[in-house]
């Protein structure tokens, strides 16, 4: 088993951490920003198909809302 001769130092360590973090930040500000286009209605490269029961049930005609 492979085992690093060297202690690393804390630099190093701080700075791979933070590239990790900036890059699951950069994903979450992007799944963030989708969500609230999808939200607002003014996504332009999302497609999706909004089922009318589970938004107003009332309004779908389904048996139980008259």
């Amino acid at each position: 088993m492979a085992v690093p001769k060297k202690r690393a130092s804390k630099s190093k360590t701080k700075i791979r951490r933070s590239i990790w973090k900036g890059k699951a930040n950069k994903i979450a500000l992007k799944a963030f920003s989708l969500a609230k286009c999808i939200l607002t209605n003014r996504s332009k490269s999302f497609y999706y198909v909004i089922n009318r029961e589970l938004v107003d049930p009332l309004e779908s005609g389904s048996p139980d809302g008259e």
